[in-house]
Parts: structure tokens; sequence; C-alpha cells
């Protein structure tokens, strides 16, 4: 059973719902993501996805490319994202790391390089933004020929088909873009999300994690009441984007608001 299997079926037993905070990594610098990881596990949170830096986003929103643009400059390519889950996975062995990004830089490094490489630095799971289901069988069975999760985005939109394809595609968990737009774009409407998950729930075996909007303690609460988990990026980044010169505290405002999420996913 891989860790992110096993992660959500412990939580599921436990009444419990994942925290997944997504950061880019290398932002604001490579040596603040490696102790920002620890200090989340720390705080209580479940799945941990790594932001491949990227200059060309479709999905992220202003925010996230802005932290893209930060850890760039700071030279962070795919192979050093690598050697940094490398390095967490000395002292943690417990925690999934999913990396999520673009084709891009995966085509660039040669998908089946890229699996070997993932492979070794001991991640779970990979979610490509930009690969189609359509486009993906061939890339999806080198990551689970090598035990790593691969995992889809859905859209409000998605279809019972797409959902089944996907379902069959893919494993660790699926990914619920819970509204149109980028990330941190919007407010979300519980009731089309709710709406939503009930089509999903009916067209997969996977558990299902909520993101693009989740920004504070009570909507993480509201959306674990919903789906499996609850992703939360733009507002950890912005507490780095609003703190760049004092990086203690970014680091502390994104653990305080990490912990009331926890706290209120567990009430």
């Amino acid at each position: 059973m891989s860790r992110l299997a096993a992660t959500f079926e412990a939580l599921h037993k436990s009444g419990r719902k994942a925290l997944i905070p997504f950061i880019t990594t290398g932002d604001p610098n490579p040596d603040f993501t490696l102790p920002l990881m620890h200090a989340m596990v720390a705080a209580g949170v479940d799945v941990i996805e790594l932001g491949i830096p990227f200059s060309d986003p479709m999905a992220d929103g202003p925010v996230i490319q802005r932290a893209s643009e930060r850890a760039l400059a700071h030279k962070m390519s795919l192979r050093r994202v690598l050697v940094l889950a490398t390095e967490f996975r000395k002292t943690n062995q417990q925690t999934p790391i999913v990396l999520m990004g673009y084709v891009n830089p995966i085509e660039i490094f040669g998908y089946e390089n890229f699996a070997n490489a993932a492979k070794l630095a001991d991640v779970d799971g990979i979610l490509t933004v930009d690969l189609p289901p359509e486009e993906a069988s061939e890339y999806g069975s080198l990551l689970k020929a090598r035990g790593i999760d691969p995992i889809f985005l859905l859209a409000p939109n998605s279809t019972d088909e797409r959902i089944k394809k996907m379902d069959a595609l893919g494993s660790g968990y699926l990914y619920y873009v819970s509204l149109k737009g980028v990330t941190g774009a919007g407010h979300l409407n519980i009731a089309d999300v709710e709406a939503k998950l009930q089509q999903i729930r009916a067209n997969t075996r996977l558990p299902v994690a909520i993101g693009f909007g989740v920004k504070d303690a009570a909507m993480a609460k509201t959306i674990a009441d919903i789906g499996d988990g609850a992703v939360i990026g733009s507002a950890l980044i912005s507490k780095i984007e609003a703190n760049l010169n004092d990086l203690d505290t970014a680091k502390h405002e994104i653990i305080a608001l990490l912990t009331a999420m926890r706290h209120a996913m567990d009430a």
C-alpha cells in the first residue's frame, strides 16, 4: 500500500480528513522550504504538495505565479525539487510528498528518467496540471510501475465519463478544483461543491481532496465536512509574500493558519 493510500485509510478509520498544504519549492529561497516542510508536519498536516516552479503556469493565480518567479530567480529546478524531497525523507518516512507542476519540465527531463528520479527521491505522487488523461496512459504506467501515484484534477464541469477515466488512470486521490478560474480566485459556492462531490463519488473509488478556494479555518472545516481533504495554497504563499524581509514571521503565520485549520477540521 502506498503512503497516500495508507494515510487516507488511517484518516478514514479515525474519522478525520486530510490537511494538504501546497507550497512552491524554493520560495522565497531554497533554504526556506525544507524547515517549513518539517514545521508543517509538526502542525498536523497529512500530505505535502510541493509545487515545481514554472515560468508559464496556466492554472496558477498571481500569488503562486510570483512565488514561482522568486524560486526561479534562485535557480530552483525540477532536479533541485527532487533533491529537496530526498533531504526531507532522511528524517521523515511517514508524510506523503506530492509534486505538483506542469508537463514541460518533465518532458525535458524525460518521462522515464523523471519517473526513476522521483522513485529515488521517494516521492509518493505526481500531479501534472496540464497533462490530460487522454495523453497520460503511458506516463501514468511508468509512475505506477515505480509505486508512484498519478493524481488528476477534476473540474466543476467534469463529466461522469471523464471522472471514470481519471479514476481508472489515477491513484492516491483525486484533486477537485472547486471553482472555475485560477488558484486563489473567487469564493466557493458550497452548495455547488457538495452537489459535484456527490457526482464524483458515484464515479470513483478514490479519496477526493478539494482546493483552489480554501483560505481560512472555517472554510477548511466546511470542505472537510464534504470531501476527504482540504488543499490550502495561495493563503499560505501570501504569508511569505507579505513577509519577504522577515521569514521567521512568515513561517510563524503559516504554521498558525495550518494549526487553526487542523483544529477546526478535527472539531
